[in-house]
This record gives C-alpha cells, structure tokens and sequence, in this order.
C-alpha cells in the first residue's frame, strides 16, 4: 500500500541563511495537485527526499530543500537549498540536482527554473573571469566607446584565403573584433590550423596600418581534448582570444578550459540555448546560463540584441546585461539578488540581425560596456565590408558625439549608404 507524504519541505516561516543557494521557479501544477504540494516534490526530488517515505537519520534532515516562498498569483516558488549538498566548484553537480528529474515529473505541467542565487561559499570555488570588461579594455586599448565586432559571413562555405581576407577588411574598416561563427570547426574547407595562422598574419597586418589593437575570435569548440590543443595553438601563434560554444561543449569542457591556464580571453556564444530557455513555462531561464558562465569564468557572453532577428525582451536582455556586469544586483519579478563579490563582471554581446540603424537604441538601453556585432548587417553593406565596418564605427561615434544618425550620415556617407538600405531605427 503506498503511503502518503506530508509537506516537510514546505516551511513559509524559513529565512535562508546566507550559505543556502536559493532557486526561483515558476510552478504549473498537474491537475488535481496543489502549488504547495508541488513545490514540496520539487523540493524533495531536488535534495535529500524521495517518492515515498523512507527511513531518514536527523542529520540528513537537515540538509533538506526548504520551501520558503509561494506565490499562487503567480506560480512562484522560492526554495533554498543548503550549500552542503553541492561539491566545491562543480557546475554540473549543482545543475544535477536544482535542474535534474525536476522537469520530468508527472507532478508538474510545465516547470521553469527563472534564476538562480549563489552564496559566497560556492563563488569562493570558482575562478569566474581571467579578464573581465576592465581586462578586454585593457587588452584592446578601448576605455570609453562599446567595442566593435562582426561575424564572418557567410558562416560556413570560405575558403581559408578568402576567410581571412574578409577579417582583414572588417579590422581595416573599423571593427575591433572579428569571430567565427558558431558552426565553424574544422571542416575540409577551411581548417583549423590554417584558419588561424592565416587569420592571425591579417590581424597584425591590420593592426599596423590601422594603429589600433584588434582580436581574432576563433571557434575552438570540439572534444575537449582537441579544444585544449587548439587553445594552446592560438596562444602560441600570438592570439588574445577564443571563442566557444558553452552549451554545445558542456560547462564541465568550459571549466577545463578556464582552468587551464591560458592567457586568452574567453567569447561564449549560446548556441542552443533557446532549446531550453525559450519557452516561458518550462524549462531553464538564460538568467541561469548567464550566472553558470559567470561563476566559471568567461569573458564576453551572448545575451540577446531586443531589435535584432532574436527572441528576447527589453526587459529580460537588460537583466541579463546588468546580471552579468554589476557587482551586486537587485532582486525583480524575474530574478534574484545576487553579490558576485570578487568574480569579476562578464562583457555583454549583443548579436544577431544588427545594423548600424540599431546602434543608438542598444546604447541606450544596454550601455557602453558592449559588444555591438554586426554579421550581414555589416558584410552587406552595398559597397562591401569595409564600407561596412567604416559605417557601424560610425554609428558608434555618433552616439558617442551626442549626434543623431541622420545628422552624422550627412558627412559620411558609408554611414548614409547603410542607413538608406536598412532604416534608422527610432524606438525610445
């Protein structure tokens, strides 16, 4: 006979302790259940309970999830989790448990995992940045502007000569980084090794007729041995930077990679992330991805343009960007508070669908602690990348100047020739 369990992990009358990491779901019960009775399971399934009573020592007791927070408006619930059930700097552990069996119970209807909060004692684990928005600045000699970056279009199909030369006209023009693509490996087409040599010789043959610094982004996402070894490869032909691909490569390749020891800056793209983070009733918020590839230790983050050709909001993507750049961020309806006390604050990207059109709006809204990256809506331009590049970088000093892009356009023409094909965005 299968026997009934209470709601011992339900108590409202919980204050987390400072050493708890606290989640914030959003609960749709099954039919016929409670939210409270719901949360309970969550609780339980995530932490030391089970499906049914078992013989239980006072000691594990305590170790229990608590369910201190219920909002039946809303489906919220708030549970913390006492620190003791995770393992010092281990990312998938924690991910085991506060989003493991959780989503496929047939308690919940839909069960989304909004954000996350981490106590000092769990960042005190991680390394989080090497560089940070002060070190990128640093690296790049830019102090006040947004940074300039465009991917290599198209993403997938150049010849290794002609995929250089494209970089080569995008830094000549005016951008400060130029990156792979999110599915550019090491196809037959245009390899790695030689990739990279050819587009390294570009990027300092730009930076010396241009008089600036500027950096190669190079997708070195693969098994996380043979990303290891290119890694290694681009800091000894001289590069600054890799990108990868955090969701595809796993945080556990990411936190070897961080913890390597590289001298090189970390871009994570997000690619496929909208598999999970998309639906707004069930799964796992791009909050959670953003707090994960913080506390491990990237550099530049993808988090989403607004304008752009991606889903997101004003209000989610400027939550993330703050999530992601501040220090000490304060609690709202779709995240948590958190203090990132010394983990160094993460460089938003915003990508996808731009053109120089957008660029006050993103400003506006996002700040100048930004990357503004531009693929066709630079590559496209009607007189080709460089005049691309030329009218993003000008875009960019517009605003800078306190000067409309229509005002700005009338002298420069790049800036003109882009407006005239793709519009002036005017959002407030």
């Amino acid at each position: 006979m299968k026997r009934k369990r209470g709601l011992e992990f339900v108590n409202l009358k919980y204050r987390p302790k400072k050493t708890d990491l606290i989640c914030l779901f959003k609960v749709e019960p099954a039919r016929g259940l409670s939210l409270k009775q719901v949360a309970n399971t969550i609780a339980l399934e995530s932490s030391v309970g089970t499906w049914t009573e078992v013989p239980e020592k006072d000691y594990v007791k305590e170790l229990r999830a608590r369910v201190f927070s219920i909002s039946a408006k809303t489906g919220k619930v708030k549970i913390a989790y006492p620190s003791k059930l995770f393992e010092d700097g281990n990312v998938p552990n924690i991910l085991s448990s506060i989003a493991g069996n959780i989503f496929g119970m047939k308690a919940v209807r839909s069960l989304r995992l909004e954000d996350i909060s981490i106590p000092k004692k769990i960042l005190r684990s991680f390394a989080g940045p090497k560089f940070g928005i002060k070190g990128v600045r640093k690296m790049l000699k830019i102090k006040k502007r947004p940074l300039l970056g465009t991917i290599i279009k198209p993403k997938l199909g150049l010849k290794t000569i002609d995929h250089a030369e494209v970089a080569y006209e995008a830094w000549l023009g005016g951008c400060d980084l130029v990156k792979d693509d999110e599915n550019l490996a090491s196809q037959k087409f245009n390899v790695f090794e030689e990739r990279l040599a050819r587009t390294l010789e570009k990027r300092n043959r730009a930076e010396e007729e241009t008089g600036e610094k500027k950096a190669y982004l190079i997708n070195i996402t693969a098994e996380t041995k043979e990303m290891l070894k290119r890694a290694q490869l681009v800091e000894d032909l001289g590069g600054r930077y890799v990108m990868i691909d955090i969701v595809t490569a796993g945080f556990s390749a990411l936190q070897t990679l961080r913890e390597q020891g590289f001298k090189l800056a970390i871009h994570a793209h997000r690619a496929m992330h909208a598999a999970f983070t998309r639906n707004k009733k069930h799964g796992i918020g791009m909050m959670v991805l953003a707090d994960i590839a913080r506390l491990i230790g990237v550099d530049q983050l993808h988090i989403g343009t607004v304008v752009g050709k991606l889903e997101g909001t004003l209000e989610e993507v400027s939550e993330i960007s703050e999530e992601i750049e501040k220090k000490v961020v304060k609690e709202t309806k779709i995240r948590l508070s958190q203090n990132w006390g010394k983990i160094k604050p993460v460089l938003a990207v915003s990508s996808g669908g731009l053109h120089p059109g957008h660029v006050p709006y993103l400003i506006k809204h996002l700040g100048r602690d930004l990357v503004i990256q531009m693929g066709g809506g630079l590559h496209g331009h009607p007189s080709g990348t460089i005049a691309g590049a030329k009218a993003a970088r000008q875009a960019v000093e517009a605003v800078m100047k306190g000067i409309s892009l229509k005002e700005y356009s009338g002298e420069h023409k790049e800036l003109k020739q882009a407006l005239d094909l793709w519009g002036n965005v005017k959002r407030n």
